[in-house]
Order: structure tokens, then sequence, then C-alpha cells
């Protein structure tokens, strides 16, 4: 071990938790997420890829991800330029209006917690989740 290992490697930060998404393109999908929510917390991200309020939303969630590995919920993202039909039957089926960067926390098939633009954060999901 050199100088160059010391300096280098003494600075190493603990490789913190990476929050997975699981792409939400079809209705099939949606389907199976809604009956997992009557087992495990489920989240669903909507996202507008040609927003920059949106992706910054995102980027603030992936950024402040502090779950253990298998502890939070089942993170979907649903890209809204892609797949629309969707995230209107997400409006519809979930009863919350839609907008966009949206997080919708479901458990039991149900929406019980749904926040926008700047108000999207992991502190007010934990919030929720308890």
């Amino acid at each position: 071990m050199g100088i160059f290992d010391k300096i280098f490697n003494s600075s190493k930060k603990e490789a913190k938790n990476k929050l997975e998404w699981i792409e939400l393109d079809s209705m099939e999908k949606l389907e199976n997420a809604i009956e997992v929510s009557h087992m495990q917390a489920v989240v669903i991200f909507k996202h507008s890829t040609r927003c920059s309020i949106s992706s910054m939303a995102k980027d603030r969630l992936e950024r402040s991800w502090d779950f253990d590995e298998g502890s939070g919920p089942i993170m979907y993202y649903l890209d809204l330029i892609s797949y629309r039909q969707i995230s209107n039957e997400i409006a519809e089926r979930l009863k919350v209006y839609h907008e966009s960067p949206q997080l919708i926390l479901i458990k039991s098939a149900e929406a019980i917690y749904d926040a926008s633009h700047n108000y999207i954060s992991i502190t007010e999901l934990k919030e929720a989740l308890n």
C-alpha cells in the first residue's frame, strides 16, 4: 500500500443504498402493484421526462434514499410522456388528482398519501409510512 492508497482509500464512504425503480409500463404492472399493496407499501412516482422540476424531484428522491435494502416501499416509476393512459388509470382507480411530478403511496389498494412538486421528500414519505 502506497501513499496514494492511504490518501484515496481513507476517504471512502460507506456505499449508500440505491433506490431501485420498477418501470411501470403496462396496465398489468399497475394491477400487480395495487395487488402487492395489500402486503407491502407501494409508491408510484409519476415523472414527466420533459419537465425540469420533475427531474429535480426524481433526483432528490434518489439522492436522499436511505432505506435499508428490502425495508422501504416498492418503488414504481411511471414515464408520463410514454404511458399517459396508465397515469389516467391511476387517477381514476386511486382517486388521486393528476399532477406531475407526483408521488403516490398505496396501501391495501388505496392511495393514503400523495405529494407533488417540491413537497416530494423522503422525510414526508417516511412519516406517511408510519
